[in-house]
C-alpha cells in the first residue's frame, strides 16, 4: 500500500493549484514577527550563475560559458512609512548613516508564503543580510495614497526551506 501512497501523493501534489503572491510574511532578525514586519511588496528573490565566455581557437560555432559564482539579488521591502522607532528603522538608519565607523549588523531574513490556511507553503532564509539603500517614495498632492518606504537587503546567501 505505501508503494501507491507515494505516486499518489506526488499526483495530488502536481493538481494543487499554485500558491497566491498576497500572502507572505517577513521576519527580520530572530525577534519574533512584529508589526514592524508587515510590508506591502516583497520582490528580489533572485540567484543566478555568472559566467564567463571563453574562446576556444579555431573554433567558430560556439562560445564555452564556464561558471564563475553566484549572484544574489537584493531583496526589496515596500510598506507604509514606519515611525522612527521601528526597529527595522533603526537599523537602517545606524547601518547607512553610520559612515562604515563601525562594523555593520547583519541579521538573517525569513520570508514565507502562506496558503489561505495560513500556514507557509514556500520559505526562504537570506544569510548576512544588511540594509544597501534607503528611499522613499514621492510625495504627490493629487493623489490619495500612502506615504510609501522601500529598503533594499543585500544577502550574501538565499536558500529554499519548503
Amino acid at each position: 500500500m505505501s508503494a501507491l501512497a507515494s505516486p499518489l501523493n506526488q499526483a495530488l501534489e502536481m493538481l494543487q493549484a499554485p500558491p497566491v503572491a498576497f500572502h507572505f510574511s517577513v521576519i527580520v532578525g530572530t525577534q519574533p514577527q512584529s508589526v514592524d514586519s508587515s510590508f506591502q511588496e516583497v520582490s528580489g528573490l533572485t540567484q543566478s550563475m555568472e559566467t564567463e565566455e571563453l574562446r576556444e581557437g579555431g573554433e567558430n560555432r560556439f562560445c564555452h560559458q564556464l561558471p564563475q559564482g553566484i549572484k544574489q539579488g537584493r531583496l526589496s521591502l515596500k510598506r507604509g512609512v514606519a515611525t522612527v522607532t521601528s526597529p527595522l528603522m533603526l537599523w537602517c538608519k545606524e547601518t547607512l548613516e553610520g559612515g562604515l565607523t563601525r562594523p555593520i549588523l547583519t541579521m538573517p531574513v525569513l520570508v514565507r508564503l502562506k496558503g489561505a490556511d495560513g500556514l507557509p507553503l514556500r520559505a526562504w532564509l537570506l544569510d548576512n543580510a544588511y540594509p544597501v539603500s534607503w528611499e522613499i517614495e514621492a510625495f504627490s498632492s493629487t493623489k490619495n495614497e500612502l506615504a510609501i518606504e522601500q529598503i533594499e537587503l543585500a544577502y550574501t546567501t538565499s536558500m529554499r526551506l519548503l
